[in-house]
């Protein structure tokens, strides 16, 4: 590494670290999606509008343990906590270790789990938390960009992953990821959301129970 280049991540740094002392959230959020941007869906957080629609079908009653999949800095999180019963777990997995530090650091309550691991690995991950299946998964991860063969294996592990009766629930500004969930799920409901930057596509993609 040259001096130039060694001086410029240096200013890089510097930079971030400036960045995420003014804006909070938002700044570190704005910092993974400048870091890896084909794995972030949006520059921007989903709005109260989305969170509420996206969580509206759980039946929480008989929810013990909800997954998220690319929880960025945890706009999704506090509001699932908020609903999950006492004796619930929320497991959230994203492969930024900037998010998964951030969120360890700003979330003390005891009945959430934050992975820095691969969408992929679901399987092994709830088993290592001691979990057979998951009630509910849900995802706003880029379907669109990411690399080639990486959503259908995301959607294929989610399907096998996800207990009968339960949901996979995605949200992008487009509608690959709920026309990859109609593949391995037996019941996709569509939804749109005006109220967000931008606009974007609902889908509860529904594991039938028996």
């Amino acid at each position: 590494m040259t001096v130039n280049n060694i001086a410029r991540e240096g200013r890089l740094r510097r930079w971030s670290r400036d960045l995420r002392r003014v804006l909070g959230p938002w700044g570190v959020f704005f910092q993974g999606f400048v870091e890896h941007p084909r794995m972030v869906g949006s520059i921007i957080p989903s709005s109260r509008f989305t969170i509420a629609r996206m969580l509206a079908p759980v039946d929480w009653s008989a929810c013990k343990l909800f997954v998220e999949y690319g929880p960025g800095v945890g706009t999704f999180c506090r509001p699932v906590l908020d609903r999950l019963p006492r004796d619930g777990t929320m497991i959230v997995i994203d492969t930024n270790p900037l998010y998964i530090d951030y969120l360890k650091r700003t979330i003390t309550d005891s009945r959430f789990v934050a992975v820095h691991g691969s969408a992929e690995d679901v399987e092994d991950i709830i088993r290592a938390h001691g979990h057979a299946h998951a009630d509910y998964v849900l995802s706003g991860l880029p379907f669109s960009t990411l690399p080639d063969g990486v959503g259908p294996a995301i959607a294929a592990a989610t399907a096998r992953a996800i207990r009968p009766g339960g949901a996979f629930l995605t949200y992008q500004f487009s509608k690959v990821a709920g026309n990859l969930s109609a593949r391995y799920f037996d019941r996709v409901d569509w939804g749109f959301e005006w109220l967000n930057i931008l606009p974007c596509h609902l889908a509860w993609a529904w594991k039938r129970t028996d």
